[in-house]
């Protein structure tokens, strides 16, 4: 099963040191590049990923990313 391609450039998004967020592996959400739960049924779950720093972090949101939840440029081949 592939994922859906949510959007072929990457999220900016805020994220707190020590504070774990929930990536959308699916593609599925209506709350990318989080999880909502839209994967409930298939092989997908969501990715969890805990920052060790406070910063901008660019997540994933074609869903090829090989160092995901991170963005490393896959999109750019899609």
């Amino acid at each position: 099963m592939e994922p859906k391609i949510a959007q072929k450039a990457p999220v900016p998004v805020a994220l707190e040191a020590g504070k774990t967020i929930y990536w959308c592996a699916c593609g599925q959400s209506a709350n990318q590049p989080f999880c909502d739960g839209s994967h409930a049924g298939s092989t997908f779950g969501p990715k969890p990923y805990t920052p060790t720093v406070s910063a901008t972090a660019y997540l994933c949101a074609c869903k090829h990313s090989k160092n995901a939840p991170l963005c490393d440029g896959s999109h750019q081949a899609l």
